[in-house]
């Protein structure tokens, strides 16, 4: 295998990929269908065409199965990160990551997920985790391109501070839109994590 290049998914891997995703989309359904807590991990099972205990294997509650569609966003921002160039200043890299286009689809899953999650403490709870699941991933690559060069702190305080922004654009969406979900609030999100990170990059002068 040539350098740079990683193995393909195995069979195995795919068929997990493909029964996580099914049951998330079965969750996702009913959420949007009941509303959340109106439904429990059994209803999940059988829209998913799973057993109960196929669910638990991939999560640990109908919160967390959830949260795919936000791990998935923070996920992109993660690729857009690493595929930056690596003599890029870290801090541009950053900011290029969270402004970067977004899967339309995605976006607006996240999006709706995230208005949902605000009278729903738990759903909320499970977001939160994605959030710093994420931090502590994007942390580990900032450390492997800058090395010997890395200062922990520094680098806590960089990706801290660029996810708050994008949680802060998340939470100004919500209030402005009420979580509607259409191309012009979707619009708006994307407006909002470009300016938020406009307030990193011009040190906060407006």
């Amino acid at each position: 295998m040539a350098a740079g290049e990683t193995a393909a998914p195995s069979r195995r891997e795919r068929n997990k990929s493909v029964t996580r995703a099914a049951i998330a989309a079965a969750a996702l359904s009913l959420v949007r269908s009941n509303g959340p807590g109106n439904f429990t991990v059994d209803d999940i099972a059988e829209r998913a065409g799973v057993s109960r205990r196929t669910f638990f294997n991939y999560f640990s509650s109908t919160e967390a199965s959830l949260t795919v569609a936000m791990e998935g966003f923070l996920e992109t921002v993660l690729g857009q990160f690493e595929l930056r160039p690596q003599d890029e200043n870290v801090v541009e890299s950053m900011l290029q990551a969270l402004t970067a286009p977004a899967d339309p689809e995605r976006l607006a899953v996240t999006a709706e997920l995230y208005a949902i999650a605000q009278d729903n403490p738990e759903m909320m709870r499970f977001q939160l985790e994605a959030w710093n699941r994420a931090e502590q991933r994007i942390v580990s690559s900032i450390r492997q391109r800058l090395g010997d060069a890395a200062d922990p702190f520094y680098i806590s305080c960089l990706v801290g501070s660029v996810l708050t922004c994008g949680r802060s654009a998340f939470a100004q969406w919500e209030r402005r839109t009420q979580g509607a979900i259409n191309p012009e609030s979707l619009k708006l999100l994307e407006e909002l994590f470009a300016e938020a990170i406009g307030f990193l990059r011009n040190g906060f002068n407006r």
